[in-house]
């Protein structure tokens, strides 16, 4: 067994704080929930990844704060591991005597009658270690972000809690009345908890806990055997995708960029956003970086997503996000009622970003759904009917690529040509233009790589600063930003060219804090931004290994490992003094870094075997 163990004294424990990104992460493709290294689950949001949070702890770090705790007395110390290659989360709890418990925690995924098997339940289950500890349970769901305390009522071996919109039941083979008083009693066999739907079992409750598990780790290790890992790194590139592949929510096909809302991007910053939504361009990475894994499913599912986006379009206006089940419209309120993380207010629901205009957002349609005409692996192959739909996204990137907008980074009071923007309108053009080539379309393919080269050309002429030696992050601009290194990723210059080597030079002078990389350099709307944007760095190291630097970036890569929580998990961003994870957890953009960076950085398997 690998584990991973956290130690700390009994004083530090008396009332442990809530709010850290010390996470684990289960799920099952319909919901997620977060669980730290005590074995609290602090966020879990029911009945979708953006519905509402029935354990927030994460956010209201006070008693109010709705939480699922198995609290040891005297405890002494933890430990905390995942199952290898599943979703399956172990947490020990020992006492001062060296008593303790193991709790083994999941969210059922399986295949199961020609369709995967994944209800809105958490399983948790309880095995004692050593000697007699006591343990009592605090399972304190609430709803409504917290405002309703739900009615609670005792069944014969269940405990339901009602809410106006939603119910509750846990099954269990604990004792009710110790669960129903938080009373702490000696655990001197297994222990079982369902938490879910008010539905009555068939089987019984330790019978299907047993059940549910070994599916599960039957699920999950079989998919991880799927993947086609880099030689190097395999555990941190494993962990990241089962991290992607959690932020897929099945039933629409949409990849959320993170699983929580309003966790700052710096301590006091008011930079909290709400992540638990689809924005184009995240999905895209997340699909690039599992397909480079030869993990088609999540392309599938989100191409069954994005279809509905761009036919819907009809060629016109593509917000940069939806919510999970298309939603258009998102809008932002603030919740005062919660302190939010570490009492860092605001809490914010919604997101404003989807009034904005960020005309990347065209390219990473076309981006997105590129491989889909190329791959013959795929059961649902794209032809010139999907093209055409296509054809009517390119014209619109086209049309905006010389256009202001918000750009990738949401400027919510600033608009400008940003060479992001126009970069993925190239990319719009140049694919569109293979793709024609593909299906044997020769006029079409013409006529989209003239548009790819006319925007190429209006790139590499107006984003260069010769005073700065570097491309700008706007058409006649002179503000760095590190969305300039997709230009090689995405194919416009060559690794070798001259002015990209000169913009790599000069993005690490003014944007790095040792191996951290920052987004701009430039003032936004709450000033300059503290922390270093994890997707970034990435970006950064994998633009060294191109241009030739490969020492240099393993030696940042491992710093980013570094940077991972104790489970391989990474936020949005890095506090480049304490190395704090800050931003919401986990993002998607920063394990596509990881994955990203691993295949790019290792030696080949052939060098091995």
């Amino acid at each position: 067994m690998s584990t991973l163990s956290t130690a700390m004294s009994v004083a530090d424990a008396a009332i442990p704080s809530t709010s850290s990104l010390d996470l684990g992460v289960i799920g099952n493709c319909s919901f997620n929930a977060l669980i730290d290294k005590l074995g609290r689950i602090v966020w879990c949001c029911l009945p979708r990844f953006d519905g509402d949070p029935v354990f927030n702890a994460l956010l209201d770090p006070t008693a109010d704060g709705s939480i699922w705790s198995f609290q040891l007395e005297s405890f002494s110390h933890s430990e905390q591991w995942y199952e290898p290659n599943t979703a399956v989360l172990h947490t020990r709890l020992f006492d001062t005597l060296g008593q303790g418990v193991e709790i083994t925690d999941f969210a059922p995924r399986f295949a199961s009658r020609g369709r995967f098997f994944r209800p809105l339940c958490i399983v948790r289950r309880i095995q004692p270690l050593k000697g007699a500890p006591r343990l009592r349970v605090l399972l304190r769901p609430r709803f409504d972000w917290g405002r309703e305390i739900p009615v609670i009522t005792r069944g014969s071996n269940h405990i339901r809690y009602n809410g106006a919109t939603q119910t509750l039941r846990l099954n269990t083979d604990a004792p009710l009345s110790y669960v129903l008083t938080e009373t702490a009693f000696v655990v001197s066999r297994p222990l079982n908890f369902i938490l879910g739907p008010d539905e009555t079992m068939s089987e019984g409750i330790s019978d299907t806990a047993r059940h549910l598990e070994q599916e599960t780790l039957t699920y999950w290790r079989g998919w991880s055997r799927t993947l086609a890992t880099p030689l190097e790194w395999q555990a941190a590139v494993i962990r990241a995708a089962i991290t992607l592949k959690l932020s897929l929510y099945e039933d629409t096909g949409a990849i959320i960029a993170a699983m929580t809302t309003s966790v700052p991007e710096a301590p006091g910053s008011a930079r909290n956003w709400d992540y638990r939504y689809c924005w184009l361009r995240d999905a895209f990475f997340v699909v690039r970086a599992l397909n480079s894994l030869s993990e088609l499913g999540t392309m599938e599912d989100y191409l069954r997503w994005l279809g509905n986006v761009v036919v819907r379009s009809a060629g016109g206006h593509v917000q940069p996000l939806y919510g999970i089940g298309l939603e258009q419209a998102l809008p932002e309120v603030i919740l005062d009622h919660l302190p939010g993380y570490r009492h860092h207010a605001p809490v914010r629901v919604g997101n404003q970003a989807y009034e904005h205009f960020q005309h990347d957002v065209y390219g990473n349609i076309i981006l997105g759904a590129a491989q889909s005409f190329h791959d013959e692996r795929l059961l649902h192959r794209s032809g010139v009917e999907q093209f055409t739909h296509l054809e009517a996204v390119g014209e619109r990137a086209f049309t905006l690529y010389d256009q202001p907008d918000a750009g990738m980074w949401e400027l919510r009071t600033r608009s400008r040509i940003h060479t992001s923007s126009a970069l993925m309108s190239w990319a719009a053009c140049d694919r569109l233009a293979k793709i024609a080539a593909k299906l044997e379309l020769p006029d079409r393919a013409g006529y989209w790589q003239q548009r790819a080269t006319t925007i190429g050309e209006r790139i590499l002429s107006e984003s260069w600063n010769e005073e700065r030696q570097a491309y700008a992050e706007s058409f006649g601009g002179r503000d760095l930003d590190a969305s300039v290194l997709l230009m090689v990723e995405v194919g416009l210059v060559a690794p070798t060219d001259e002015r990209f080597i000169a913009t790599v030079d000069t993005l690490e002078k003014y944007l790095c804090d040792g191996p951290y990389m920052r987004r701009y350099e430039a003032p936004d709307d709450f000033g300059r931004p503290e922390t270093a944007f994890n997707i970034c760095t990435f970006w950064r190291i994998d633009a060294l290994a191109r241009i030739g630097r490969k020492e240099q970036a393993r030696e940042i890569f491992e710093a980013m490992l570094a940077a991972r929580n104790h489970l391989g998990l990474l936020s949005e961003d890095t506090h480049p003094v304490t190395g704090e994870m800050w931003g919401n957890f986990p993002q998607t953009y920063s394990m596509v870094g990881i994955i990203n960076c691993a295949m790019r950085l290792s030696v080949a398997w052939e060098s091995a075997i």
